[in-house]
């Protein structure tokens, strides 16, 4: 009897995981496309005025421009990663022509691709909130390398928001 329920129930986690589990948080964001920091201006109003007013991201794509002078192609590219919105992702930047709404470093750069979010009319569980961001994802781009004096928790809780 107890070997038939180890089967029963090794059949069913290898049923679930081969069928992808879709319901998990994780593989919702992964499934996810971006919608660009305009989108999420809808709802978001008084975060996106803040963004927009405090952010030093929210105008990224200037120093890409700037800088695109003096720079290789191959060398701008590099610039792409971190001062843009999902570059190098499905349905992320692409370039200033094809996909301007994401030309900066907006929304989605921390919270993630917002396209579940809006389609399941702005569920919080679709998006990375203040609680499940951490300081691991900013250093992709915010490291000692590149970013001298970098503070979490002020970005985090003000300034942008």
């Amino acid at each position: 009897m107890v070997k038939r329920k180890m089967i029963l129930i090794s059949v069913l986690v290898a049923a679930v995981l081969s069928a992808g589990v879709s319901f998990l948080p994780g593989s919702a964001q992964a499934a996810n496309s971006y919608v660009g920091t305009a989108t999420c201006a809808g709802c978001h109003d008084k975060e996106y005025a803040n963004f927009s007013k405090f952010a030093k991201k929210a105008h990224s794509d200037r120093s890409i421009k700037v800088m695109a002078k003096k720079l290789t192609p191959e060398e701008v590219k590099e610039c792409y990663a971190c001062h843009t919105t999902g570059y190098g992702q499905p349905g992320g930047f692409e370039s200033f022509e094809k996909t301007p709404d994401l030309a900066h470093a907006g929304c989605e750069v921390c919270h993630g691709p917002g396209s579940a979010h809006v389609d399941a009319g702005g569920t919080k569980a679709l998006i990375k909130g203040k609680g499940r961001m951490n300081v691991k994802e900013c250093e992709k781009c915010h490291s000692s390398e590149r970013v001298s004096n970098f503070r979490f928790k002020p970005m985090l809780y003000g300034g942008a928001h």
